[in-house]
């Protein structure tokens, strides 16, 4: 019996030092995440100064620094060295983060797969879950408006947070699916949304489903953007899709998970080149009106090798992947979960 008390003491201490000030996960949710790592990765990811996990997303604050949203946590890199910013509210024991955004005032918000979202404004954070109102838990985008409206792609519609309250939207308000995987607002204020279907644009009045040029939907929207020209980009699962306003063109049939434009007008994009490899590629921007564009594979590698696409000031292109953060300068790529990336 003494035995016995004593190894639930020990699982209530584990619990409590895994826990504390933690979302409250399901056990299912924690189980399913952790899964996907050995003990020994757990341990290593808990205690190391660099992202050693997914990055789903890559982002660039104010000051320059780099944000970098890993399973394991948030970290901010200042051009030197990496700070885990999620240490003291998370630990591999239950986090899950997706995406990251540096909203007009300076404060940070961290998406996350199954707990909801933290707003962080320096000092101290703040929790939302659906009990404060968040359409689902599983907050996987999260995008700022024109008008300071903070949105957040969920697993349970488009939750739209002004500041005071979220109202959220789904199916029943228009949206082809409630997966939501990404926002985009053009130039003309229309606000852009891809779905775990199809893409749709909402006018602040009602939402408009959006089809290729065959009339048929999409399959799985990852990503939009709006190039310096107003043309809208589609990354679809299944091709890269460019709308002029009135012409839809497919321009390339590599799946397209993310998608940027950089300083010179190239397109850049990371996804699924077949089943098993994965690929970040680049459009030449001379060529994108060609039928067949001139397009360079910078790197390839396994199945979701590459996520996440940023170009910071610098110039040079930061890439997400399965297992960490890498920056291509040009010419290499470094991959900083390596100690020579590190250094």
């Amino acid at each position: 019996m003494k035995h016995l008390h004593l190894y639930v003491l020990l699982i209530f201490v584990f619990y409590i030092s895994c826990g504390q000030n933690q979302t409250k996960v399901s056990q299912e949710n924690i189980k399913s995440g952790r899964a996907n790592y050995s003990e020994s990765q757990l341990k290593e990811a808990e205690t190391s100064k660099v992202p050693m996990s997914m990055v789903r997303n890559v982002k660039q604050d104010r000051n320059g620094n780099i944000l970098i949203a890993s399973y394991f946590g948030v970290f901010r890199y200042d051009g030197t060295s990496f700070t885990n910013l999620t240490g003291k509210i998370s630990s591999p024991c239950f986090s899950s983060f997706w995406d990251v955004l540096e909203d007009r005032k300076g404060n940070l918000w961290l998406g996350t797969k199954d707990s909801g979202v933290y707003y962080y404004n320096g000092e101290s954070f703040r929790h939302f879950t659906t009990k404060d109102g968040l359409g689902s838990n599983s907050a996987l985008h999260i995008y700022e408006d024109k008008a300071g409206n903070i949105w957040f792609g969920t697993g349970g519609g488009a939750s739209r947070y002004d500041g005071k309250s979220f109202r959220n939207f789904t199916m029943k308000d228009g949206l082809p699916n409630n997966v939501i995987n990404t926002f985009m607002e053009d130039k003309t204020g229309k606000l852009w949304i891809g779905t775990r279907g199809e893409a749709c644009f909402y006018d602040g009045k009602t939402f408009t489903v959006f089809k290729n040029k065959e009339g048929k939907a999409f399959s799985n929207i990852w990503s939009i953007i709006e190039d310096k020209k107003g043309n809208i980009w589609f990354g679809d699962v299944h091709g890269l899709w460019r709308y002029d306003g009135s012409t839809f063109t497919n321009v390339s049939q590599r799946g397209a998970y993310a998608i940027i434009e950089d300083k010179k007008g190239n397109i850049w994009t990371t996804g699924e080149v077949n089943p098993q490899t994965w690929a970040l590629s680049r459009y030449d921007a001379k060529s994108l009106y060609n039928k067949v564009p001139t397009l360079t594979e910078i790197k390839s590698g396994g199945r979701m090798a590459f996520l996440g696409i940023l170009e910071a000031n610098d110039g040079s292109i930061w890439l997400g992947s399965g297992s960490g953060v890498s920056r291509y300068d040009g010419k290499t790529v470094t991959d900083f979960k390596n100690k020579k990336g590190q250094k």
